[in-house]
């Protein structure tokens, strides 16, 4: 079994944020693949189902990005999955747009979701740290993650969004450098 996190803020006029582009990769993911409909559970909106051969559960929090970890524990608790079967889509300030980099473990570097997930259930899970650059004026950081992607980011969006859905196989596999290679190069 595998869980699949996508972070994000569950607030309507959040949804557009760059922010949330977990949320956004998670929604792509269970669309594609026809995992079940969200349901309330864990404190998060969850889907099932396989992809290929594997067992799937792809969770979007509904406990606001800072307190993301107390959704994930809940649902590793019940239904016994280890914190390396655990991948997580996140934003990324430190890497270019629209560049992706997988890696397993490592720190939070700053980003306050994988901060509450290391809290509460370690740092041994893997992440797909997906690049939105750093703000070009002087926005704060955190209003720059908390508002809305550009048009021309959004359309740019749509492309890293179908290379992550082609190379989700690599990445159900664990082969996250190879994961990181192609799905930079589609």
């Amino acid at each position: 079994m595998l869980l699949l996190v996508g972070l994000g803020n569950p607030t309507p006029n959040s949804q557009n944020n760059r922010h949330n582009i977990g949320f956004k990769i998670v929604d792509a993911i269970n669309q594609e693949f026809g995992l079940s409909k969200q349901k309330p559970k864990f404190k998060g909106l969850l889907t099932t189902g396989n992809i290929g051969d594997q067992k799937i559960y792809a969770i979007k929090p509904l406990t606001f990005m800072n307190s993301s970890g107390i959704c994930i524990r809940e649902l590793l608790e019940y239904f016994k999955i280890d914190a390396e079967d655990v991948i997580v889509f996140h934003d990324d300030l430190d890497i270019e747009f629209g560049k992706i980099k997988a890696k397993f473990g490592g720190s939070s570097a700053g980003h306050n979701g994988i901060a509450s997930i290391d809290k509460f259930i370690g740092k041994e899970y893997s992440r797909v740290r997906i690049g939105i650059g750093k703000p070009n004026n002087k926005i704060s950081v955190s209003d720059y993650v908390l508002n809305d992607f550009s048009d021309e980011e959004s359309e740019h969006l749509e492309a890293i969004t179908k290379n992550i859905i082609k190379s989700l196989k690599i990445l159900i596999d664990k082969k996250l450098d190879l994961f990181s290679s192609t799905v930079n190069n589609n």
